[in-house]
């Protein structure tokens, strides 16, 4: 099978032209002829992600490896030296991001995984209507998300209506019309504006908010016939 049949199935689940202007979906990596082995789905890839592939894979990533423009290919940096990798083993790259931020992931995770499955969604942000005391809440979403900490910025008692955009959404804050917000990287200034209007906050966390990306990619691609292994790399962070 070629990089491109694969890429048109993926274009047709969730367009690329739906992405931001500032973001980089679609092929990174590759050469649209290329014939490929397996396919595999992962958040990000990383070093020791690349050592367990397997030569001519098509990796398909949430997050771009390539986000800005390259001035070089300086391989002792980040991203150039995976890249090197990727292109040792006759591997291909696509990403599928903002795109599928609006059309499966931000839906998926407040249905599937919060369970509200009246929530409706927005471009970037999905709201669901709650009646929760927001001490109950927290708690709520920490056992939901298997956070072993949790960042928060309480203006109100009582939660009513919940916004949620997985990854970082702290941009959004003056676009998001509830009593809370749910979502991840929260900034020290995005805390101090969102007190400021009276907008509640929980930091879910970029890696713990998006790790269903794979599973939820794969579902869509049974769909179409065609079988992907769900990978993934490690959070990053850990905790003490």
């Amino acid at each position: 099978m070629k990089v491109r049949e694969i890429y048109d199935i993926l274009d047709e689940i969730s367009p690329f032209e739906l992405q931001e202007s500032w973001d980089n979906s679609g092929l990174q990596v590759g050469n649209f002829n290329d014939e490929i082995k397996k396919i595999v789905l992962s958040l990000d890839i990383d070093f020791e992600f690349l050592a367990s592939m397997e030569p001519k894979t098509l990796i398909v990533t949430h997050h771009p490896l390539i986000f800005k423009p390259l001035k070089n290919l300086d391989f002792s940096n980040y991203p150039a030296n995976l890249i090197k990798e990727l292109i040792k083993k006759e591997s291909s790259l696509i990403s599928m991001h903002t795109n599928f931020d609006k059309t499966h992931l931000n839906s998926f995770v407040a249905k599937d995984i919060l369970g509200f499955q009246s929530s409706i969604c927005e471009d970037f942000i999905c709201y669901f209507n709650v009646d929760f005391y927001f001490d109950d809440f927290v708690k709520f979403i920490k056992k939901s998300f298997n956070l072993k900490t949790v960042k928060y910025v309480k203006a109100k008692d009582r939660i009513k209506k919940v916004a949620l955009t997985t990854g970082a959404g702290g941009s959004l804050i003056k676009e998001v019309d509830a009593d809370l917000f749910l979502t991840g990287d929260i900034k020290y200034h995005d805390a101090m504006e969102a007190k400021s209007i009276g907008l509640s906050l929980i930091d879910i966390e970029h890696f713990a908010s998006e790790r269903y990306f794979g599973e939820v990619l794969a579902s869509q691609l049974k769909k179409n016939k065609i079988e992907a292994i769900i990978s993934s790399t490690k959070n990053p962070f850990d905790y003490m």
